[in-house]
Parts: C-alpha cells; structure tokens; sequence
C-alpha cells in the first residue's frame, strides 16, 4: 500500500488507463530494489495491454505501453526498460513561429494578388494578350472597388491605379478600359441576395431581370 496517498488530488495522466493503474505506477517508485521494480514494471506493463487493448492493432504496441509507463510516472521511474524513455519535451512540442509576408500592399482593396499579377502582364511580349490580360484585370479591380467603396469607380481611377502598381511601366488604353462592360451591377435597396426578393416580400427582381431579357 502507498503511504500518504491521497486519491482525490492525485490527478490521472492518462485517464483512459483508469485508477487502479496509475496507483500501481506510483507504486513503481516506491520500490527501492531496482531489479524488482523492473520485474513489477513488466508486470504493470502486461496489465495494461489489457486495460487499453486497442493499441494491440498498433505495430509499436509495447513501446507505447512503456513510453505511457515513464508518462505515469511523471518520467521518474528508473528502470531496464527495453525502450528509451521518451523526452518530456516530445509529447508538448512549442510550434515554429509563423513567419507573415512583411510585403506591404500599396492599394489594400484590391487585394495582394492583383499586383503581382499586374507584374506578370509587364514580362508578356505579346501586345494583344497584354491589353486582354489588363481588361480582365481592370474590370476585376472595378469589381472590388465596388465591394469595397459600395459604389462604382471613375475610369479614370483604374488606369491611375494600374500605372501606380506597374510604376508606369504598362500602357493603358484608355478608350478600351472606359468601353468596358461592368458585370457588376447594383442591387436595388433591400434587395435578398439568396431569394431574390425585397425584405418585405417586394417584387422578384431576377425574375423581373430574366423577362427584361426576353423584350431585349
């Protein structure tokens, strides 16, 4: 029996292997004959494979046993185990620090990938997928502006903010960016993105867009 031992406050490390287990472990490390308290370890050891079962399907089975054995005992029990006791620092390892991009973003509501894609369009030789590659990216940029500002933005605004990310190294034609088609359109008050319906239960406006079509 362990002396002064008290079973309230004694807390289970690992609680799945139950009491009566962690008192036999304790009881390890009261035993001063170092050859008896390694032949009670292989017997506590063969207990609990049988307590907890379901790491028989493990191909390490015993060396977990035994890597939970030094666990119990808060890695103070000193015997001839047949494995290495784990270190303490393994089971919490501290994770890495993450490290952020420190690459400041010049125009934050555009997003970070839309200069690097304006880089991109600044190594292409051909001037046809150039001026292609900056329509899709201008009509892109209205788009989040829009999200952004709630509003949509003045032309003349893209192409500024086209040549500043490219550090005036792109051409823009302006003719083109301003015949641009916006498929981004606003949205009546109160409109239901999902259902397509005012909030108060008002005219269906995709309906009332998809019989406009037909007219047209």
């Amino acid at each position: 029996m362990l002396k002064n031992y008290n079973y309230q406050r004694t807390k289970l490390r690992l609680p799945e292997y139950g009491r009566h287990i962690h008192d036999m472990v304790n009881y390890l490390l009261t035993i001063e004959n170092r050859a008896q308290r390694t032949r009670q370890a292989y017997v506590v050891v063969a207990m609990m494979g049988n307590v907890n079962p379901s790491l028989r399907d493990s191909a390490d089975f015993n060396h977990k046993l035994w890597d939970h054995l030094f666990i119990m005992s808060d890695f103070q029990l000193d015997v001839d185990s047949p494995y290495p006791a784990p270190d303490p620092s393994s089971l919490n390892p501290t994770p890495h620090k993450l490290e952020y991009p420190r690459k400041r973003i010049r125009l934050k509501h555009y997003g970070k990938y839309i200069e690097n894609i304006i880089r991109k369009v600044e190594q292409s030789n051909d001037r046809v997928a150039r001026d292609y590659a900056i329509g899709n990216v201008a009509r892109y940029m209205r788009a989040k502006s829009y999200e952004f500002n709630q509003e949509h933005p003045n032309n003349e605004v893209i192409i500024k903010d086209i040549k500043r990310m490219s550090e005036n190294d792109i051409e823009v034609d302006e003719v083109a960016i301003t015949n641009l088609k916006s498929d981004y359109k606003q949205r009546p008050a109160g409109y239901n993105k999902r259902t397509g319906q005012k909030k108060n239960g008002g005219k269906n406006f995709k309906k009332q867009a998809r019989q406009q079509g037909r007219h047209q």
